[in-house]
C-alpha cells in the first residue's frame, strides 16, 4: 500500500523488497515495506531478531550483502530516489547526509587504526579537510559525546577502549558531518543498562537539538516508549502495525504488538509471558497471516489469506481482527 505523505517528510519507502536465493526460490527478507519518516522525527523499527528490520536498514542505503539484492520499491530521501543512484553517488550521500550506527562498535570501528584517525577520516572524505584540521575537529567531536580527556582518547586504539566508550565514538563518525538521518540499528544491545541510558540520552539531544531525524532499530520496547515519536512493527519481512507511540502502548492493534507488550515485566508479576513459537524461516513461511501459527485469534480467514496493511486515523495495521475486534468461534 502506498501512504498520504507529508510535505515535511525527509524518508519515504514505497514498496520495498529484498531477496536472497534459497533453494528453489527466491526469499523475501524485506517484503513490500512502506512506511516515512518525517523531518525531525523520532521512528522506532521493532520487532524480534529475524523480523527484517537490520535488512531493512540496509536496502535503505543499498548496503545489503551479496547474494541479496533489493528487487523493488523506492527510498526517496529529500525528493530523490536512493536506489537509482550510480555507487559514487551514494557513496557521497553516505556519511555526510545519511549515518548509520551499526550493533557491534567492535566490529564497526577498524582496530588497527585509532579513535582519532577513524572520525578524521570521515571529515577529510566528506569535508574535504587537511589532517590536521580533521584530527582538530574529531578530538572536539569525541569531547562533544562525553569522551573524557578526547585529545589523548583519539590518540588510543578501540580495544583500550570500553564498550560504552566504543559506541560514543562511532556516535562521533556518524555524527562528524551532521546528517540529516541518523539510522541506528540496537546501539545499545551490548552495553549495560546505565549505559544504555547514557547514549540514548546522547543521541536523542544530538538529534532534537537540531531538528534532525532518527531512525532506530530497536527490540527493546522500554527503549521504544522513551525515545520514539512513532512506531512501525515488522514482523516476518513485513510491517504489521504503525501507529503514534502514545497510542500503540495505549491501544494496540495487531496481536503481535499486543504479544510484545504482554512480554515486558510488569512490577509485582514474577511470571513471565513470551509470545509462543518463533519467527518463521523465509524458507518456509505460512500461507495467510504470518503471524497465525502463534496467534491466540486466528480464524480460518488468518490460515487462508494475508491482511493488507489498511490506514486510518493516522495508524495502520495489517490484521484480520485487529484492536478489540475479538473474533468469535
Amino acid at each position: 500500500m502506498r501512504f498520504e505523505i507529508s510535505m515535511t517528510a525527509l524518508l519515504e519507502i514505497k514498496n520495498l523488497t529484498t531477496v536472497f536465493p534459497g533453494e528453489d526460490r527466491l526469499l523475501k527478507a524485506v517484503d513490500d515495506v512502506s512506511f516515512s519518516l518525517e523531518k525531525g522525527e523520532v521512528l522506532c523499527l521493532v520487532g524480534e531478531s529475524g523480523c527484517g528490520k537490520s535488512m531493512t536498514a540496509l536496502s535503505i542505503l543499498k548496503l545489503v550483502p551479496p547474494p541479496g539484492a533489493v528487487v523493488g520499491g523506492e527510498v526517496i530521501f529529500d525528493g530523490r530516489d536512493l536506489l537509482k543512484m550510480e555507487a559514487e553517488e551514494i557513496r557521497l550521500i553516505r556519511g555526510e547526509r545519511i549515518s548509520m550506527i551499526f550493533q557491534e562498535p567492535m566490529s564497526a570501528l577498524n582496530p588497527v587504526f585509532t579513535l582519532g584517525d577513524q572520525v578524521s577520516e570521515v571529515l577529510r572524505i566528506h569535508r574535504d579537510m587537511d589532517r590536521k584540521q580533521a584530527h582538530e575537529r574529531a578530538v572536539e567531536l569525541l569531547g562533544h559525546v562525553g569522551i573524557p580527556d578526547p585529545g589523548r582518547r583519539a590518540g588510543e586504539y578501540p580495544h583500550q577502549m570500553s564498550g560504552g566508550m566504543q559506541q560514543r565514538a562511532l556516535i562521533a563518525m556518524s555524527m562528524a558531518c551532521e546528517p540529516d538521518l541518523l539510522i541506528a540499528d540496537e546501539p545499545t544491545t551490548a552495553l549495560d543498562v546505565t549505559v544504555q541510558a547514557q547514549i540514548l540520552r546522547l543521541m536523542e539531544r544530538l538529534i532534537r537539538g537540531e531538528d534532525r531525524s532518527l531512525l532506530l532499530i530497536t527490540h527493546d520496547l522500554g527503549v521504544v516508549a522513551e525515545v520514539a515519536d512513532r512506531v512501525c512493527v515488522m514482523y516476518a519481512g513485513v510491517i504489521v502495525e504503525i501507529s503514534p507511540v502514545k497510542p500503540l502502548f495505549a491501544d494496540p492493534a495487531h496481536p503481535y504488538t499486543m504479544g510484545l507488550l504482554a512480554s515486558l515485566p510488569s512490577p509485582g508479576d514474577r511470571n513471565y509471558h513470551p509470545i509462543p513459537g518463533s519467527v518463521p524461516d523465509l524458507a518456509d513461511m505460512p500461507s495467510g497471516c504470518r503471524f497465525h501459527p502463534r496467534c491466540p485469534r486466528a480464524q480460518e480467514v488468518c490460515r487462508g489469506k494475508e491482511p493488507e496493511l489498511k490506514e486510518s486515523g493516522g495508524r495502520a495495521v495489517r490484521c484480520w481482527f485487529p484492536g478489540k475486534d475479538v473474533p468469535s468461534g
